[in-house]
């Protein structure tokens, strides 16, 4: 058995943390509950998951004193513990006794002294691990949720072959998979090329119940007035527009399109071939830098600087409309008609929406269970496109491997009404793309 000290964190992160280490013990330091009691009036989900905690340790209470120790399901003993004169005498030499980050080390440091099992501190904060290294404590991050991004599914592949098979993919619309010693998962993205003659080649998409790849069907497609720059958007705006998928994810860093492609699929749908009811557009609100602070005026011109990003791609988007039948549409009717919806997350929990076009932009910033709780508010006919970039994180508590974002990616991968690609190639402009490049 190991013993396992939660930082706040892992808690705020995940509510449900402390039935995960089973067969183990969990400590919980008194400090901690602390801090989980200052964010329960939040109206977020850290607010939401300090709450549930809460409750969760509450019923826990009932069964046995949680300073000796409750038995888990899991075959978990869960406590919560401080120990002051201890304390006094492991605090480290240098780190303030006030911080509670301080108090929780000097925890782990005294449990470490008086057991024979390891102390193991789990904590999602860099700088916590880091002291705790520097401590002589074993320490790890909260792995539940983690992603390999190294090896992360990107949506595509390429498949090399002979020139006859590629001339009998454009003639026949298909080339069977089965043939070929690759293994594809369920509408992934494929670029087959002539292993003789690279400028030879076929973009298609992996249909598993044909078990073939099948051409791509929107290609040279004028999406909203825009067009495919590259492969990738190639992907995508195929994605983007077929009806059997229900979820399409796209990731990309800054300026390669996957917003103003995602905006540009749901104006198509909902406007102009009228398949979907309404576009919903929301996304976190984190502020980059430093907080503005409180915003005067009713719920919408709250949220309205938070979702500049949106209005400005509109836009541009409608800028770029010249048909005659829509001369008379503006965005500004369609959001006063509620046709076009922008709409914080805070509203979006406990809602079912369905024949609506739905984005959600910036899901680097989501938890898991935020993304899950977005994805099953899901009702009959509608689509849900999710856009990030999983690099450029804001949520302190969140990082690359741990987002919701690429967690979804790696949980949906396989399903057949799910599809993904990540965009490679810059489009905003040279600068904008150099800048993506050279800047850290």
């Amino acid at each position: 058995m190991k013993t396992f000290v939660l930082d706040t964190n892992v808690l705020l992160y995940d509510p449900n943390a402390i039935f995960v280490f089973a067969d183990n013990e969990i400590v919980l330091p008194l400090c901690v509950m602390e801090e989980i009691d200052e964010q329960k009036k939040r109206v977020d989900e850290v607010g939401r998951n300090s709450r549930c905690i809460a409750r969760s340790l509450d019923e826990l209470r009932k069964a046995n004193s949680l300073l000796d120790g409750v038995k888990l399901e899991n075959n978990g003993l869960l406590r919560i513990e401080i120990s002051p004169s201890a304390l006094s005498d492991v605090f480290p030499t240098g780190l303030d006794p006030q911080k509670v980050d301080n108090q929780i080390l000097a925890l782990a440091l005294h449990l470490k002294n008086i057991k024979n099992n390891p102390v193991i501190l789990v904590s999602k904060d860099i700088t916590m691990r880091i002291k705790a290294d520097a401590l002589g404590l074993l320490c790890q991050d909260y792995e539940r949720h983690k992603v390999d991004v190294d090896n992360f599914y990107t949506g595509a592949a390429v498949l090399e072959t002979d020139t006859e098979r590629i001339n009998n993919f454009y003639t026949e619309g298909r080339l069977i998979a089965e043939d070929t010693s690759f293994e594809f998962e369920p509408n992934q993205n494929i670029t087959i090329v002539d292993r003789l003659n690279p400028s030879h080649s076929g973009l298609g998409r992996y249909n598993s119940s044909e078990k073939a790849i099948l051409p791509l069907k929107s290609t040279n497609v004028n999406l909203w007035g825009i067009k495919a720059r590259n492969r990738e958007q190639q992907f995508a705006i195929d994605m983007l527009l077929d009806d059997s998928l229900q979820i399409v994810t796209l990731i990309g860093i800054a300026g390669t399109g996957k917003t103003l492609l995602a905006l540009a699929a749901g104006l198509t749908k909902v406007i102009k071939n009228e398949q979907y009811h309404k576009l919903l557009i929301t996304r976190p609100i984190i502020p980059v830098g430093k907080d503005i602070g409180f915003l005067p005026g009713d719920v919408e011109a709250k949220l309205m600087p938070r979702m500049q990003p949106i209005s400005d791609n509109l836009a541009y988007l409608f800028s770029l409309q010249h048909e005659e039948r829509f001369s008379n549409i503006s965005l500004e009717s369609l959001i006063d008609d509620k046709i076009i919806e922008l709409e914080a997350l805070s509203y979006i929990r406990g809602r079912s929406i369905p024949n609506q076009f739905i984005i959600v932009d910036e899901a680097q910033n989501l938890t898991p269970h935020e993304i899950k709780t977005i994805i099953t508010r899901a009702g009959n006919g509608t689509k849900i496109v999710i856009t990030g970039d999983h690099y450029q994180i804001d949520n302190p508590y969140l990082d690359s491997c741990s987002n919701g974002l690429t967690y979804l990616v790696e949980r949906f991968k396989g399903a057949d009404i799910f599809g993904h690609i990540t965009l490679i190639k810059g489009e905003r402009s040279p600068l904008a793309e150099l800048a993506a490049e050279l800047l850290d």
